[in-house]
């Protein structure tokens, strides 16, 4: 099939700030096609915004039944996310609707965040700089003083749940602390892995000085964090989420923290994004929360985008690549 004259291709980004806050530049779709590009769209505005679009370009912004059926020209959607949950599948796969995401794209910021996360917890940096910047350094009869014990990661055991591309990026990191990794993963056999060692769920709860969650949301293992794991890990750990919120039971993290079931918990994902002003873990000492950012350096976003104009380049060749849903050529593009 020959390549379509982009000039009649008309694209839409329905919730483009959270990829492009203003520090990247669009030209690599723009020179794809006719482009609007929105920060954000109400519901009621889908329609209007979407209406011209062969294309529509999302990332969290929810494309149904009710907004496939009114959108008669919509040949090809492109998810600025590796999660689609945000899309109905089946309607897309109806219409034979190639959805495409990105996947890959941001391992190695997610990896980074996570030892953020720990190394808050292990070297309180931000405590020691109020500190200092308070005159308690001045005050000090010696060279040197601790607020809290600083902890070394050297020899620590750290469990990760789910050992995909994040979650192997996090154990390389890991290891070159000399830390002890193991996993529970739901191919021990296929990715095997030098120096990790694989153990049922229950057992990495209770071994892990570090618990760190990178498996996908899905119905089996939902809010599968609760009081029953949470109470088998040690007193002196931490429990780290950059994976999906909805992994862990909040109301048990809160009370697991609470009773001093471990040391604290570094959350980058929520159930509800983004969360109620009353969230139960907001007055939880030492829980720290980040607004979904772990995924977010320049670079990953870079990349990102410039994946989401090859996902909508390979749609305009007639060969969509990334597809998340069943559907056979030819496409109307």
């Amino acid at each position: 099939m020959k390549e379509l004259n982009t000039k009649t291709i008309n694209i839409s980004i329905l919730d483009g700030y959270t990829l492009n806050p203003g520090d990247l530049s669009w030209t690599s779709i723009k020179n794809l096609g006719e482009t609007k590009i929105y920060d954000r769209t109400a519901p009621e505005l889908t329609i209007e915004r979407s209406f011209d679009a062969d294309i529509l370009v999302v990332n969290k912004h929810i494309v149904d039944e009710a907004v496939f059926k009114q959108l008669p020209n919509l040949k090809c959607i492109c998810i600025t996310a590796t999660g689609f949950n945000n899309i109905d599948i089946k309607a897309a796969s109806k219409r034979n609707i190639p959805v495409c995401n990105v996947s890959g794209y941001g391992s190695s910021a997610v990896a980074q965040h996570v030892f953020a996360l720990i190394l808050k917890f292990l070297n309180n940096v931000s405590e020691y700089n109020d500190s200092v910047k308070r005159g308690d350094w001045n005050k000090a009869p010696d060279f040197t003083y601790y607020l809290t014990p600083i902890i070394g990661l050297a020899g620590k055991t750290l469990g990760i749940y789910g050992l995909g591309k994040i979650g192997q990026k996090v154990a390389d990191i890991a290891l070159a602390c000399d830390m002890k990794v193991i996993a529970t993963h739901r191919h021990p056999i296929r990715d095997a892995r030098e120096n990790v060692e694989f153990m049922p769920l229950e057992h990495l709860f209770s071994q892990s000085d570090i618990i760190s969650l990178h498996a996908p949301l899905t119905s089996d293992n939902h809010q599968i964090v609760n009081s029953k794991l949470l109470k088998n890990m040690k007193s002196t750990a931490f429990l780290i989420n950059t994976g999906r919120g909805g992994l862990i039971n909040e109301n048990d993290l809160k009370t697991a923290l609470e009773k001093k079931w471990l040391a604290g918990a570094g959350l980058d994902v929520l159930q509800t994004e983004p969360p109620p002003h009353d969230h139960p873990l907001y007055a939880i000492e030492n829980c720290i929360i980040t607004p979904h950012i772990a995924w977010a350096t320049i670079e990953a976003r870079s990349n990102l985008l410039e994946l989401t104009a090859q996902n909508i380049q390979a749609f305009l060749k007639g060969k969509p690549i990334n597809v998340v849903n069943e559907v056979s050529p030819p496409f109307l593009v």
